[in-house]
């Protein structure tokens, strides 16, 4: 959430920003709603203070033996007058939340414009594109030449866009999984996690997937309900949501495998084939939680921890500047990191890194207290997929496929796959 005061002193700033994004933003109707909570406010102001006189004077009154029946009746008038002021300002504050809710970040100035992801920049490239003396395959085919993935039994078990890995597939995800977690705590100093896989309204709200993104997400039918997540940036974020965080605690740093579940709302034919977009699917999430003057450079490192992981397993990729019209939600700047994949000769996303600085920490109270002025003050958050598991899961077999189908384990794997050297 943006400051409310950039909404009084900058108006016309934040709506030159959000039109960058696109965003269709009735500054006047805003403006219009503000005017009249003022106005409101100053008579309920008045109101209170009027009444506090009356009441006053007829103490003074009964004190003289005074009738004091005329001043109750203009009391009662005032209170009335007074309950009907705070019910409009109540209405209009609530009003105006519900548009500050809806309201994306304010983006870096580093971000490039641009309406979609076709004004990307890239930032940096890393690895050759390999060549094959053969047509190489696309996931699905080598999975089912190795009959370690099925499309068709994870339909039968809950539908479409699901899947079932077994025997070399399965250890082959889990192995990704521990090398990713052993990177991150052991090299990177992340402090390893296990969260909760779903969650409250509040939690979903604090890190700015409520209200916009509700059709995206998988509701219980709970009494509150509880969402499963889409992604453990939810319920890790969550763990700083009013929470005074201590100077010298700072930066906090946490890995978190989990299982994200997303509905996928609108992506309807789009990487309909395969693993690329699952409701279903595996992540290493990296998240950290720094002082504002930090943030910048934090980015910078998140991402990089990322990207170590790609090189370990000698996957090409390239960093990628999101634009500001492709640039998420909640985010202020966001590197995307884009794995080869040999099948479709192209790069694909396989981890979004982004600086949110203060935008979840306002709505999730996440504050930190500055040593200097002993005041608790917003932090600034931080999260990347370190890596999205399925995703590098295909890039692997894509890129290490033997022309016979099988597929070759990367040497930062062995350690974690029994003595297995290939699949297939």
């Amino acid at each position: 959430m943006l400051d409310p005061r950039l909404f009084r002193t900058e108006l016309e700033f934040v709506k030159q920003q959000l039109d960058r994004r696109n965003f269709a933003f009735d500054a006047d109707a805003y403006s219009a709603l503000e005017s009249r909570r003022k106005d409101i406010q100053v008579k309920t102001q008045e109101l209170q203070n009027e009444r506090n006189s009356r009441s006053k004077a007829i103490g003074q009154a009964k004190a003289k033996g005074e009738d004091v029946q005329p001043l109750l009746d203009q009391v009662q008038h005032l209170g009335d007058a007074l309950k009907a002021a705070e019910t409009e300002l109540t209405d209009i504050q609530t009003a105006m939340d519900a548009i500050m809710a809806g309201i994306p970040n304010i983006l870096d100035a580093s971000v490039p414009d641009g309406k979609s992801e076709e004004f990307n920049v890239e930032i940096s490239r890393w690895g050759d594109a390999p060549s094959f003396a053969f047509e190489p395959k696309d996931h699905v085919e080598l999975g089912e030449k190795l009959k370690g993935m099925d499309f068709e039994l994870g339909a039968k078990i809950a539908g479409s866009r699901f899947v079932v890995l077994t025997g070399a597939l399965a250890k082959l995800q889990r192995a990704l999984i521990q090398l990713m977690l052993d990177t991150h705590t052991s090299e990177h100093g992340y402090n390893e996690t296990y969260v909760p896989f779903l969650v409250n309204a509040d939690s979903l709200r604090g890190t700015g997937q409520l209200p916009k993104f509700e059709a995206d997400l998988f509701k219980t039918n709970f009494d509150p309900a509880l969402y499963l997540i889409p992604t453990a940036e939810v319920p890790v974020t969550n763990i700083v949501r009013d929470v005074i965080i201590d100077a010298k605690d700072l930066p906090l740093k946490f890995a978190c495998h989990s299982p994200c579940f997303r509905s996928e709302a609108g992506a309807y034919g789009r990487d309909v084939r395969g693993m690329i977009r699952q409701h279903q699917f595996e992540k290493v999430e990296i998240v950290q939680i720094v002082k504002p003057e930090d943030s910048e450079q934090a980015h910078e490192t998140l991402t990089r921890h990322a990207e170590i992981i790609l090189e370990k397993l000698g996957l090409p990729y390239r960093r990628m500047l999101l634009c500001a019209g492709d640039t998420g939600f909640s985010s202020s700047k966001t590197y995307d990191l884009e794995v080869w994949l040999p099948s479709q000769n192209t790069y694909r996303e396989i981890s979004s890194c982004s600086n949110f600085k203060d935008f979840q920490a306002r709505r999730l109270q996440a504050r930190w207290r500055n040593p200097e002025t002993g005041k608790p003050e917003l932090a600034h958050t931080l999260n990347g997929s370190g890596l999205a598991v399925g995703r590098t899961l295909i890039a692997i077999m894509e890129n290490y496929q033997e022309a016979d189908g099988s597929i070759r384990i990367p040497e930062a794997l062995l350690p974690y796959m029994g003595g297995l050297t290939s699949i297939g």
